[in-house]
């Protein structure tokens, strides 16, 4: 088991409802996720739940050097490895529902790609509700959003309550392909265009 998976299960087995992975993301995963990252401009990326960093370095490679990455983590031993490895992150140790203050306070506009860690289906019904309004409402308008589900969460009536969510918040919502090479198998959601 390499460090980052044991410190990944440590974390979740002391709050399963806040991390929801028991292992870190794959290569693939991490492609499919951070695609709608910009080739071009300076974009401002937000990347909620980062975890060990998965997401994070896929998301450095694709702006090399480019933009603004502001990384959002709940959990203070995540956030303080993260903030270790990736000193071009600007890496918080906050609430995601914070989201708007905290791109206010950095004299940033507005979120064009929000990449979501978080583990959705684990969350009550007021919880996804108040996050994705938050997370929406510091988007541009022509923002997208991406995010992941593991494959056995499909039946959960909390997944399904989450994909009816996505589809009230955002003009256009496209489930991608199963990553089977991922622990466990997961697909993606790319949400474009928030309303506000």
């Amino acid at each position: 088991m390499s460090n980052d998976t044991a410190l990944l299960f440590g974390q979740f087995l002391r709050a399963p409802t806040r991390v929801g992975a028991i292992a870190p993301s794959s290569r693939r995963l991490a492609a499919s996720v951070c695609a709608p990252v910009p080739e071009r401009g300076e974009p401002i990326v937000v990347e909620l739940g980062p975890g060990t960093g998965p997401f994070t370095a896929e998301i450095q490679r694709r702006l090399g050097g480019r933009g603004h990455h502001l990384a959002v983590e709940l959990n203070e031993t995540l956030a303080s490895l993260l903030a270790g490895r990736f000193p071009d992150v600007d890496v918080v140790h906050g609430d995601a529902a914070e989201l708007a203050p905290m791109l206010d306070r950095r004299g940033l506009a507005h979120a064009d790609v929000v990449i979501s860690g978080l583990p959705w289906a684990s969350f009550p019904d007021g919880l996804q509700h108040d996050l994705l309004g938050a997370v929406a409402s510091a988007m541009s308008p022509a923002g997208a959003f991406t995010t992941f589900s593991y494959i056995h969460t499909i039946p959960m009536s909390s997944a399904r309550r989450f994909r009816t969510l996505l589809g009230e918040r955002f003009e256009e919502v496209v489930q991608g392909r199963t990553v089977w090479r991922n622990a466990p198998p997961a697909f993606v959601f790319h949400a474009r265009r928030p309303r506000h």
